[in-house]
């Protein structure tokens, strides 16, 4: 088979490819250990061989064009595949070890993720974990993050975003705060009711509340003289302490709700879910124990 490619041709795809994913000519250089020169040479050779622009380049930014973006695609794929067959036949496939580090909210950390990392460690004992709570965005880059796991799935080309599930929402209260409240059997009522309020830390905007009613979906905004923010379960502490009312998930009232400390109060307009999304950067190597804790993880929480 006649030889297509050179070394130093692989090498420029490698340093385009990492470019693209960091969106940045600097980033992708200090990442890969070169001169932001080096990587704009790189991606210039492309270009020629190619007869065609990769990226729009401005004073602040890099964007790939159409052709770019179809191009790395197909790079990142092969690139990817490469990987693969070295790790195949070195044999770290099965041997995953290093450092993983992922940021979690506090709410899905607790009730679903940290209860699973005993038996992560089992099967991969060379792997250490370092999961960090917190409810904000992180950067990848920046803070040297392998996943994260988040309520939506963000607008960046640069992440790759797997659905972990669609979680239950259910209103909650007290059996004390119940007793002394006023009338609760539509959505309606209530604007008659102390709602505990939730906001999110990146906007500081109140979440409204999800219902449904005669099959059809409802966004209510609510009102109350409690609000919280950074951590969901301050607002279920409080509805379980008799301070109102609180939208949350299932899974984090589920034992509340089994002991009769809270209760489920408009049931036939329930059934309303938000998603979590387990996030990680386009790799050319993603590395081994990654892959295997993606692979746990999703296998762990489809099957609950």
């Amino acid at each position: 088979m006649q030889r297509q490619f050179e070394d130093l041709l692989l090498g420029s795809i490698e340093l385009f490819c990492l470019a693209a994913e960091l969106e940045s000519f600097t980033v992708a250089a200090t990442a890969a250990s070169v001169t932001p020169a080096a990587v704009s040479r790189s991606v210039a050779r492309l270009e020629s061989r190619l007869g065609v622009r990769l990226f729009v380049r401005t004073t602040r930014q890099i964007r790939l064009t159409d052709a770019g973006r179809r191009y790395f695609e197909q790079c990142r794929q092969a690139l990817n595949q490469l990987a693969d067959a070295e790790r195949e036949v070195t044999g770290q496939q099965s041997t995953p070890t290093g450092v993983l580090r992922i940021s979690m909210p506090t709410p899905y950390s607790h009730y679903r993720v940290l209860p699973l990392l005993a038996e992560f460690r089992a099967r991969y004992p060379g792997v250490t974990v370092e999961a960090h709570l917190s409810n904000r965005n992180i950067d990848f880059a920046d803070e040297g993050f392998d996943l994260a796991i988040r309520g939506r799935a963000p607008d960046d080309s640069a992440l790759i975003a797997r659905k972990l599930e669609d979680a239950e929402l259910v209103v909650v209260a007290s059996p004390a705060y119940l007793k002394s409240a006023g009338k609760l059997e539509t959505p309606d009522d209530l604007i008659n009711h102390e709602c505990i309020q939730y906001a999110l830390p990146s906007t500081g905007r109140n979440l409204p509340w999800l219902f449904t009613r005669e099959g059809e979906e409802l966004e209510m905004m609510t009102r109350g003289g409690y609000s919280t923010s950074g951590d969901v379960l301050a607002g279920v502490t409080l509805a379980r302490h008799g301070a109102g009312l609180f939208q949350t998930y299932r899974f984090v009232a589920d034992r509340d709700l089994e002991d009769g400390t809270l209760r489920e109060v408009l049931t036939p307009y329930g059934g309303r879910t938000r998603p979590f999304v387990l996030l990680y950067p386009h790799a050319r190597h993603l590395s081994t124990r990654v892959r295997c804790f993606v692979d746990f993880l999703m296998e762990k929480l489809r099957a609950q």
